[in-house]
């Protein structure tokens, strides 16, 4: 996997509203209503992420999830970050 420019990120995220970029990664919160809805979402991430053989950083606080997503084998942000950012947020 190749990392993306800087400009490629920006152009990227630019067509996934609430997600920015820190650091390595990109992150989002999702607001589910309570603590089953944020655990019944993570459940749901486990198809498309195994899938494509990539796996966010997830952490749980009451209602929401935070979900990290970055290529840590290459030490940034892929065309495969964005990917599944966008099938994260079609699961939204």
């Amino acid at each position: 996997m190749t990392l993306l420019s800087e400009t490629d990120v920006e152009a990227r995220l630019s067509g996934l509203p609430g997600w920015e970029q820190v650091g390595d990664g990109i992150v989002k919160e999702f607001k589910r209503g309570d603590f089953l809805g944020a655990v019944a979402f993570v459940s749901s991430l486990v198809e498309p992420a195994e899938a494509m053989n990539h796996h966010p950083d997830l952490a749980i606080s009451w209602e929401t999830v935070t979900v990290t997503i970055s290529t840590h084998s290459e030490g940034g942000l892929t065309a495969a970050d964005f990917e599944l950012a966008a099938k994260i947020d079609a699961l939204a």
